[in-house]
């Protein structure tokens, strides 16, 4: 991931979450709910979630898996993550934080049952290497979730896109104090494969079993699941 993102993230990290509410209306915090029953994580379960951001999926993990289960939070940006541990201490959770690269894990193959990604895979200079290192680290059998927007259709599609363009960026602003970044998000999630063609970048990792796409809110965003070979 290039500094020019890092540093576009770390600057927004001390308002992430209030503009990720506002933006979508809190909607993602279901589409959250839906990747952790897709992982089929269970009690006892370990899952490494990149690119945590301020943890909330991570959470959303640690719930599913219970006391026994150990879930590893991990981001490239030092600054969106500090404020993981707190929201965790909160909530009552035990999770690991930890600075650390998607395409680049510092752990052992076949360490977790799950590892999963939520609106960062597009952020990644290489997704299909970002795929197989991710793999690489789940167990024969286990799965690895993708969450990321998508590009939906139709009149709902027109009307998500002028959203996007126009008024997410100013609200966006409005709420972070930085413009750019929510310019960034747009761009970024318009252009990136997605449905189909996503699906043709994990057949291309060459690292899956099986994978299906479960598309969310006529489209506007999708949970991937590959089971790992």
């Amino acid at each position: 991931m290039s500094a020019q993102v890092q540093g576009m993230f770390a600057a927004i990290a001390h308002r992430y979450d209030v503009a990720n509410s506002v933006l979508s209306l809190g909607i993602h915090h279901g589409w959250r709910r839906v990747a952790v029953a897709a992982s089929g994580a269970a009690v006892g379960h370990s899952v490494l979630d990149c690119a945590t951001g301020t943890g909330d999926l991570a959470l959303a993990f640690k719930r599913a898996v219970g006391h026994s289960g150990h879930v590893v939070g991990t981001d490239f940006c030092a600054q969106m993550l500090a404020h993981a541990p707190r929201k965790a201490e909160r909530a009552g959770l035990q999770v690991e934080f930890s600075v650390a690269d998607a395409m680049n894990l510092p752990y052992a193959p076949g360490r977790f049952d799950v590892a999963s990604i939520a609106f960062g895979i597009r952020n990644v200079t290489d997704p299909v290497r970002c795929l197989r290192e991710m793999a690489r680290v789940v167990k024969p059998g286990g799965r690895v979730v993708v969450l990321e927007f998508g590009q939906p259709g139709g009149a709902f599609g027109a009307l998500y896109r002028f959203y996007s363009r126009h008024v997410l960026p100013w609200v966006g602003g409005l709420l972070s104090g930085n413009r750019d970044a929510y310019r960034y998000l747009d761009r970024t999630a318009a252009a990136f494969p997605a449905g189909d063609r996503f699906l043709a970048l994990m057949h291309d990792a060459a690292v899956f079993s099986q994978v299906e796409d479960r598309p969310l809110t006529f489209g506007t965003a999708h949970v991937y699941v590959g089971r790992v070979a």
